[in-house]
């Protein structure tokens, strides 16, 4: 699967196996930083619509293609969805995901060269109940050094150790 800016153009992106997940989206040629790579597409549904629609799936099931747009919409990509769905979760990324006039796009925060995967910060909204193993299911696997090892935010607290002195004030 590709697709391009224009349709006359030359693929922008293509679907291929990715090693961090399933599928991922790869540039078919550079990127120049602030490119808007590509529309997130997908049925537009209610937060209630898209919760019936994964209800019997098992707790331990990260996957889906659902967005929310804001607190009304959702959009779900695994229905009418395009290559987008595909663009996969990084601590490091080399896109963000930017919603505008309940649209949602992936936009290039720098130069991608070709062969490089699409990712942006899925960023997660952690929930008050969510389960203790909340982060294992959710689980980074992007690999990079800075890693907070979860898709959700914010990120994990880390355990104090007693060495750390005092307490710092939250920013």
């Amino acid at each position: 699967m590709s697709a391009s800016v224009t349709g006359a153009q030359a693929p922008l992106i293509e679907v291929r196996a990715s090693p961090l997940h399933g599928l991922g989206v790869f540039a078919a040629q550079r990127i120049p930083r602030g490119t808007r790579v590509i529309e997130y597409r997908g049925e537009r549904v209610s937060h209630a619509e898209a919760d019936r629609r994964y209800v019997h799936k098992d707790a331990g099931d990260n996957h889906t293609f659902l967005f929310i747009v804001d607190e009304r919409t959702v959009i779900d990509a695994g229905v009418d969805g395009n290559e987008a769905r595909f663009v996969n979760h990084s601590c490091e990324p080399n896109c963000e995901s930017v919603i505008e006039n309940q649209r949602v796009y992936i936009d290039a925060i720098r130069t991608i060269e070709p062969g490089e995967e699409l990712t942006y910060d899925y960023q997660i909204k952690r929930e008050a109940d969510d389960p203790p193993d909340i982060d294992a299911i959710f689980a980074c696997r992007c690999g990079v050094q800075g890693c907070r090892g979860s898709m959700l935010w914010p990120p994990p607290r880390a355990p104090r150790s007693r060495s750390q002195g005092r307490r710092s004030r939250r920013r």
